[in-house]
């Protein structure tokens, strides 16, 4: 890739915006290209920290599992996304895995570049730690809904967020563009697909969604929504 595209791929990030062109540069010139098949590991949990990726093409889930080999998936990666910061940042182990769901090429950024751009870039070290404190706030949200929020309310907020992010909104309604299996919706929630089966057939009888070809579409985002919300009050 030429340098052009490569400073283009790292200055589109939302990491660098407001970087200074001398600190994105830097970074092109120290990056490369990776390129991963579908279902390839990109890096697993305890692994030590390479660098920082942005997702140039591809789908790439985040996910982390336990000791029994349950999974949950905590992210869906597309095109323009950072991943493996948290590792980059404080020089731990990887506290996650992620693995290729498409044929994908991600840009990396070496560790040593980011220390050498971050120590002449205060701005940019300041901008960082905000964008993480915001990942942290988002978090304690998630985790409130893990914790608050029986499987009926989660699922149909999971579907509504699935659904804005890989879907066409159009009208107030929405078809995602790939399919999610019922075992991938299980993972991100971190239960069954048995319970996952129960509570679609259940959003699916209300008029909330249907699955055509394997596909999900959302009638009505409001109606999905205030489905979520509902349940999560009565911790359905």
């Amino acid at each position: 890739m030429q340098k052009a595209k490569l400073a283009d791929a790292v200055k589109s990030c939302y990491l660098f915006a407001g970087a200074e062109r001398q600190s994105v540069e830097a970074l092109a010139d120290a990056s490369y290209v990776w390129k991963s098949s579908a279902g390839e590991t990109l890096f697993q949990t305890g692994d030590a920290a390479d660098g920082l990726r942005i997702l140039l093409s591809g789908l790439v889930r985040i996910w982390i599992a336990d000791a029994e080999g349950r999974e949950l998936t905590l992210a869906l990666l597309e095109p323009g996304d950072p991943f493996g910061e948290i590792a980059l940042l404080d020089g731990l182990p990887r506290s996650a895995n992620a693995t290729a769901i498409e044929s994908s090429e991600c840009l990396i950024l070496p560790c040593k570049a980011m220390e050498e751009v971050l120590a002449t870039d205060p701005a940019l070290g300041r901008h960082l730690i905000q964008l993480l404190c915001e990942l942290l706030r988002r978090n304690i949200v998630a985790i409130g809904g893990f914790a608050f929020s029986g499987l009926g309310g989660r699922l149909a907020l999971k579907l509504h967020e699935l659904a804005l992010s890989h879907g066409t909104v159009e009208a107030g309604s929405a078809r995602l563009n790939r399919k999610f299996s019922q075992s991938e919706l299980a993972a991100m929630l971190g239960v069954t697909r048995e319970a996952v089966n129960k509570r679609m057939t259940a959003l699916a009888h209300d008029g909330l969604v249907s699955v055509d070809g394997g596909l999900i579409t959302v009638p009505s985002l409001t109606a999905l929504a205030a489905r979520a919300n509902a349940e999560a009050r009565l911790g359905a």
